[in-house]
């Protein structure tokens, strides 16, 4: 509660509406990239038709990618994609402390997830015949390295969004931390009842999803997008937020750790 006599505070959508300038020390360059990064990141987590047309386009073209076992043609269900967008919209919200874009990030991605499995569901009931192939289920069994190869795709995304002339990169992580095959890949497989395959795959989206938000969320904190914790509230909820990140990001860590193991005692 406020003092008396003092101004009320207040909440930080309100002070950001009426000019009160939250970061007032950096340089005029750098409030700037903020300005910039905030705008395309919500603009990047808002739900839209165009969202769900392009991820749906994006999902038959990786699901008959896998069904053919065509390499190729899965990259290019990568490039269209565009999954990527409400992850880093979460990861702004969290460092940021704004919530009704951290809700509108977690909205898009949940629908969009749903679409994309549901969508692959139909492909793998109408092809129900076609035999499960190597790029199905190179996509099942998610070990450690593909934890670390989303940590550094999300902190090279982050990177390239605060970099000026590195927006390019962002395509390279679409690559790199594939979101839509292995989502596709679980739909199909549930189609054909293989529910343990089918669960294996959507593990390896949930660990791409964990470990870029917290790398993105990570890199956005060091290039000074901190608003959630100049207001105590704000700052608990972010602490406890961060907290259940890294501890989840932790035990997936572990039993990703495992699954290589067991993988390389299997090939020895």
């Amino acid at each position: 509660m406020d003092e008396p006599g003092r101004k009320p505070r207040l909440p930080i959508w309100r002070r950001e509406k009426f000019g009160h300038d939250l970061t007032p020390k950096l340089p005029e360059e750098l409030r700037e990239i903020h300005r910039r990064v905030r705008s395309d990141l919500g603009d990047g987590a808002r739900l839209s038709w165009g969202f769900f047309i392009i991820n749906s386009l994006a999902t038959v073209v990786a699901c008959y990618g896998l069904l053919a076992n065509s390499t190729a043609v899965v990259i290019g269900a990568m490039l269209i994609a565009t999954l990527l967008g409400p992850i880093a919209g979460i990861a702004l919200g969290l460092v940021d402390g704004n919530s009704p874009l951290l809700r509108t990030a977690l909205l898009s991605e949940g629908l969009g997830v749903l679409a994309v499995v549901g969508l692959a569901t139909i492909v793998g009931g109408i092809h129900h015949d076609i035999p499960a192939t190597a790029e199905m289920l190179s996509r099942t069994k998610p070990n450690l390295l593909d934890l670390v190869i989303a940590l550094a795709g999300g902190a090279a995304m982050a990177y390239a969004l605060v970099s000026t002339n590195l927006s390019a990169g962002v395509v390279g992580v679409a690559i790199a931390t594939a979101l839509v095959p292995p989502l596709s890949s679980c739909g199909l497989l549930l189609a054909r009842g293989e529910w343990q395959l089918a669960g294996g795959a959507f593990l390896l989206f949930f660990t791409n999803l964990v470990a870029i938000e917290s790398a993105v969320s990570l890199v956005l904190w060091l290039y000074g997008f901190r608003r959630a914790v100049r207001d105590v509230t704000d700052a608990q909820v972010f602490v406890r937020t961060k907290v259940f990140s890294i501890g989840l990001l932790l035990l997936l860590g572990i039993f990703l750790y495992v699954n290589l193991s067991q993988a390389i005692d299997k090939n020895q």
